[in-house]
């Protein structure tokens, strides 16, 4: 194997050889010449280290020598001991600053004629202050005065200052030609580390020419790799920190909104109750009997309130559930019907509905009142009518999607849409629709609560929903319900018809710790013909039950002092298994309600309630245990 030396072809293993050799020479010199350098930089430095020691310990000296004498001074003035301190501390730094004078004087013959005068010069300052302060002492301040008077103490220290000054003056020549030495050698240095820089790189050129193309590639692709990734981690971060700023400023907007909301929408509908209530009262105390439109403004205001409550703990995700497997399409045909007489004649509705649509696991009442809410919108936002469509069909969402959706899962979602063909809506407000108590309406149209109970509710439910709108054209609003692999069939929504009415062979006990609340419900239920036992607490129901075996029904609230409703209804069927037990709360987090959706086993009416609501929740109890015996 051979290799091209300019221009002549060399055994490949000699030339390297003699190659890696003579570079090795050449770094063996460069590395005794850097040391050479080095040992006569360390010489030059020695210098330069006692200069500086010889010049501090002058200007050291000519410092203790004048704060000696200023505390003799003022010693010898007014006699005070305190005086002293500059003095004593200047002799205690004496004792080691006089013994290194001749050392010095040795290592700097150009300056050791001065040196050693400067030291004898200051031990006789030192001695004639040490003199006047003993003779101070000694009550002799006369002959210490006579001392100071004799002016051979400012000689030394005249003298003393003139060593000093011509050392200093020196200095700059010194230090310059310790300077200029240093530099040259660091001239030297650099040459030599220059040398020995290309020696190696030629060393290093031997042994690395056949992949040297390869490792920079490798560290090109790298670097390029690691700076893509300090750039994304900054990225990350970056965003990280601003998505955190802005999900906080709107949930600070959002409850400010939502709390200016509640309380204006709650205390107009608390007016009309409280002046209802107050008329009534002055009218009957008169002995009028025309209350009933005072009557019936409270009752429309407690119901208002009550969808009001509702409505916000759909858009908290607290409205308690009860699902069941349903059929969107049977769902949205049984409401046709509803929906054209509520939205009135100038809407045309149409309905669309899929073949081989999937079913769904949800609440069908919260599912109609969603369907309700925005068909309202979109009737509102077509002033002049128009045309809405309703139309179902199978969906499926996919990564992409749930990727630009955070709050939404990829899969399979039966879909109901909802488009009308109104003014639609600016981006912006698109981007605000679901906010609780916004709304675009104008003041006393609209609570700004129903997309954001939809919302709520979707979420709730696990399912999603979107809205699409242009300005002039309209607006779609679809609902994405996750498709549900369960075989039970929903029941089918309660149809309300008149008050039923019970009788007197029928028992129920009232369970309730507030005692304004238990009264109405006892008086209520005693309205339908009932016969009506009550308790304040879980420990006096358990001992009426024991003395009362005839009790139908236990109509109990869930949470109260001492022993739960849930825990008084299950201690209750230890004895009596067949008892119908009817929940009620005004807390939607409880003992029956878990993650949103009502126990399967459990009956529950929320607080509050109508009478026509209790007595129909109260009879579809009753019959459904009247179902279970005829079993």
């Amino acid at each position: 194997m051979t290799v091209t030396v300019l221009g002549r072809k060399l055994p490949a293993t000699a030339t390297y050889a003699a190659a890696l050799g003579l570079s090795l020479i050449l770094l063996l010199a460069a590395v005794a010449g850097a040391f050479w350098v080095a040992q006569q930089q360390h010489v030059r430095n020695q210098s330069l280290r006692s200069a500086v020691e010889l010049r501090t310990q002058l200007r050291n000296t000519l410092s203790a020598l004048q704060d000696a004498e200023t505390g003799q001074r003022g010693y010898l003035i007014t006699g005070e001991e305190r005086y002293l301190e500059p003095y004593n501390a200047a002799v205690a730094q004496w004792s080691t600053l006089l013994p290194r004078f001749e050392q010095i004087a040795t290592s700097n013959p150009q300056l050791g004629a001065d040196i050693r005068r400067m030291g004898v010069v200051a031990s006789d300052k030192m001695n004639e202050l040490t003199e006047t302060v003993r003779l101070t002492r000694e009550g002799h301040h006369d002959a210490a005065l006579r001392i100071v008077r004799d002016d051979r103490g400012k000689r030394d220290m005249d003298e003393a200052r003139a060593i000093v000054a011509r050392v200093m003056a020196s200095e700059p020549a010194d230090i310059g030609g310790n300077l200029s030495a240093a530099e040259r050698n660091a001239d030297r240095l650099r040459l030599i580390v220059l040398i020995a820089a290309l020696m190696l790189v030629a060393i290093g050129a031997l042994a690395i020419a056949t992949v040297r193309q390869g490792m920079q590639e490798l560290r090109a692709s790298r670097d390029a790799a690691e700076a893509a990734n300090v750039n994304l981690l900054d990225e990350i971060e970056r965003r990280r920190v601003t998505e955190a700023k802005m999900v906080q400023m709107q949930k600070m907007e959002a409850i400010g909104q939502l709390t200016g909301g509640v309380a204006h929408d709650f205390n107009n509908m608390l007016a009309v109750i409280t002046s209802a209530l107050s008329l009534m009262r002055r009218r009957i105390e008169r002995g009028e009997s025309d209350v009933m439109q005072f009557i019936d403004g409270a009752q429309d205001a407690a119901r208002r309130a009550a969808t009001l409550t509702g409505r916000l703990l759909a858009f908290a995700r607290r409205s308690p559930l009860s699902p069941g497997v349903t059929d969107v399409n049977k769902l949205v045909g049984g409401m046709s019907e509803l929906l054209r007489r509520t939205l009135g004649e100038q809407i045309d509705m149409e309905t669309v509905l899929a073949g081989g649509l999937w079913k769904v696991y949800a609440d069908v009442s919260q599912l109609e009142n969603a369907i309700v809410n925005i068909c309202v919108n979109a009737r509102d936002a077509m002033k002049g009518g128009g045309k809405l469509t309703i139309e179902t069909g199978n969906a499926f969402l996919d990564e992409a999607y749930a990727r630009a959706n955070p709050d939404v899962s990829a899969g399979q979602y039966a879909m109901i849409a909802i488009t009308d063909t109104g003014a639609g809506m600016a981006p912006e407000v698109v981007a605000r629709a679901f906010e609780p108590f916004f709304t675009t309406k104008e003041a006393g149209q609209g609570t700004g609560l129903g997309l954001s109970h939809v919302h709520g509710f979707l979420k709730q439910t696990g399912g999603h929903v979107s809205i699409y709108s242009e300005m002039g054209v309209g607006t779609t609003v679809k609902l994405y319900l996750p498709r549900t692999q369960r075989t039970d069939e929903a029941s089918a929504a309660a149809v309300k018809t008149e008050t039923p009415m019970g009788d007197p062979s029928t028992v129920i006990l009232v369970v309730e710790d507030e005692e304004r609340v238990r009264a109405l419900s006892v008086a209520s239920l005693r309205e339908f013909g009932y016969t009506v036992l009550h308790a304040a607490n879980g420990d006096d129901a358990l001992e009426i039950l024991r003395t009362h075996p005839n009790i139908s029904l236990l109509f109990t609230d869930i949470v109260m002092p001492g022993m739960s409703g849930r825990v008084l209804a299950d201690r209750a069927r230890q004895s009596a298994p067949d008892l119908r037990v009817l929940y009620t709360t005004g807390y939607t987090q409880n003992a029956i309600v878990h993650n949103g959706v009502v126990d399967a086993d459990a009956r529950l009416i929320l607080k509050p309630y109508s009478l026509e609501d209790l007595a129909q929740k109260v009879r579809a109890v009753l019959d459904e245990k009247q179902d279970v015996k005829s079993e």
